[in-house]
């Protein structure tokens, strides 16, 4: 059921309770939980927060904890299953989902008691109507037994004759019925999707109760960058969102010209800018930057000579010193730094890198600290996925969870070297698999598989970093394949090795790289499909239905069933 109050109707049902919080791997779902903990902390609520990275681990959790609690939180996890069908809850027992992964499933959206899902009330879902998917079992039971009166034999014969005809055309229109739900099941669960991001749920939540903190707005920030930056909405969706935020940095933000009440110099900062779409540049060098940012390393099609030839024209027609753009970006001259923005992006557009510039937010920690907010994904997306083990299985989260804490400078630093080796790691595969023609068209889609062995390969069993090297790769292909109009049309699916030992992969597929791409994934229900016909052992054990792990002697068979299916 979808909660019209979030105040009434999920607040302050759990703020007197124990509360027990699932969430998933992922930024968006650490920046929303880092909301909502600010929010009971101020209220004194008892809570315990379980990080879970897929179904299993979550059904594992609740199992452990379903005794000890009546009250669970969810958050981008649990909204796109029959969670009562996953979990088996007692009837006392009451879910509060705060998932942006769509469609939601049907049994979520109707379950009055249970399940209450928080959801952005202006998000188009599309959901069915209730009588095209759900049937009382009454009308079945009716007339299920001829009548015994003890009416005359010819009477009897009569009557029996109607019932049959009756009967008749009560399951004809049963069948009629039952086609036509599955045609509208299968119409608004073909395709995978993004809604709001969960961060900027929450961030509404503390608005509504006066409890907003320029610390929560900027979490909602990061949790709608990491959405842009993952290619898990549309850029007019992010245009708009940006919209919204901004209205609330404004609010924050504003300085006062007189003294008394003008911002510390040590305080936290959020301005609203256009930046340049490098990444990192600001902690790296600029020639990093461009290297290895999958906007200008596709456009300038830097794994080939010709590429990195464009390279140097694009920094001579810029007049910048291979001196100046190869050292640390703080390092440089500060007249160059004054007008680099509009000397890149004049330069760029001749080189046909139109859409260098984009808008997004900074924050400043007095003088010294600046960061933007895709700054804050990538580190904390690495930190989260770092193959370096370091005690437990939970360590990584909890690192990436302080990391966005403005206390913890040292943690979102580590985060940030441990993203340019991310991002080196990707570039260089990318340039090896366009070299070394690795990517074949099986007909209705691309396909890719990393070798192991490959440099970096461990790093692409973890589901964030196999994503971004997909999308830098179908880009970089997009741009490359001038002549292929039909492979440019083409979505990919990406194969690396998950566990040697277990003999399994990790596969993913992504939708076409088009213009007008609505980001929609048909993946999900693919692999389900193909899984099905050929007895692939496979585990869907992702929040997103578009990664799967597969057994590797069965991906020949899977493939092929894959490539007739979408034939």
């Amino acid at each position: 059921m979808f909660v019209s109050d979030c105040r009434r109707e999920f607040y302050d049902a759990i703020v007197s309770q124990r509360v027990l919080l699932l969430v998933a791997s992922d930024v968006d779902a650490l920046c929303a939980c880092k909301i909502l903990q600010a929010l009971f902390q101020c209220d004194h609520v008892q809570y315990t927060l379980v990080p879970v990275s897929g179904w299993q681990e979550l059904e594992t959790a609740f199992l452990e904890h379903k005794d000890q609690f009546k009250y669970f939180v969810l958050i981008n996890c649990g909204a796109n299953v029959d969670l009562l069908e996953v979990l088996q809850p007692e009837e006392d027992t009451f879910f509060f989902v705060c998932d942006s992964h769509r469609p939601i499933n049907v049994v979520n959206v109707y379950n009055d008691t249970q399940i209450k899902l928080l959801v952005k009330q202006d998000d188009d879902l599309d959901v069915p109507a209730y009588d095209d998917i759900f049937r009382d079992e009454e009308d079945e039971e009716e007339d299920s037994e001829n009548d015994s009166d003890g009416s005359e034999p010819s009477e009897k014969r009569r009557r029996f004759e109607e019932d049959v005809i009756e009967r008749t055309m009560k399951r004809r229109q049963r069948r009629e019925w039952e086609a036509r739900r599955r045609e509208i099941l299968f119409d608004y669960e073909q395709y995978e999707y993004h809604g709001t991001s969960s961060a900027m749920v929450m961030f509404d939540l503390a608005w509504i109760m006066s409890k907003d903190l320029n610390d929560m707005l900027w979490w909602a920030i990061v949790g709608l960058t990491d959405q842009w930056v993952q290619d898990k909405i549309t850029q007019m969706k992010y245009v708009t969102d940006i919209g919204i935020l901004q209205r609330h940095v404004s609010r924050h933000n504003h300085r006062n010209e007189d003294e008394e009440n003008s911002l510390s110099i040590d305080c936290m900062r959020i301005a609203f800018e256009y930046d340049l779409r490098l990444a990192l540049y600001q902690h790296w060098s600029l020639y990093e930057s461009l290297c290895n940012t999958s906007y200008t390393s596709a456009s300038l099609k830097l794994w080939s000579v010709q590429g990195q030839k464009r390279l140097q024209e694009f920094l001579a027609d810029m007049g910048l010193p291979l001196k100046q753009v190869k050292q640390k970006f703080n390092s440089m001259d500060i007249s160059l730094k004054e007008n680099l923005r509009e000397m890149i992006e004049e330069s760029a557009s001749k080189f046909g890198m139109k859409d260098l510039r984009i808008q997004t937010f900074s924050i400043h920690f007095g003088f010294k600290n600046k960061f933007s907010a895709s700054d804050i994904v990538y580190a904390t997306a690495s930190l989260m996925e770092n193959i370096e083990k370091e005690g437990p299985e939970t360590t990584n989260f909890i690192k990436a969870l302080d990391s966005l804490s403005r206390g913890n400078l040292d943690k979102l630093h580590q985060g940030l070297d441990l993203a340019k080796k991310q991002l080196r790691a990707i570039q260089q595969t990318v340039a090896s698999c366009i070299c070394t023609n690795l990517v074949i068209s099986q007909g209705p889609f691309l396909y890719c598989s990393l070798m192991e062995g490959t440099p970096d390969v461990k790093l692409f069993s973890k589901p964030v970093s196999l994503c971004l090297l997909s999308k830098y790769l179908l880009k970089s292909l997009f741009d490359f394949q001038t002549k292929n109009k039909r492979c440019k049309l083409l979505p990919l699916i990406m194969a690396a090795p998950m566990d040697v030992e277990q003999g399994t992969v990790i596969m993913l597929g992504i939708p076409p790289e088009t213009e007008s791409s609505d980001k929609k994934n048909f993946f999900g229900r693919a692999f389900e499909k193909a899984a099905d016909s050929t007895n692939s052992r496979t585990l869907h054990n992702h929040f997103d239905m578009s990664i799967i792990e597969l057994k590797t002697e069965d991906r020949s068979k899977f493939l092929d069933a894959l490539v007739s299916l979408l034939s």
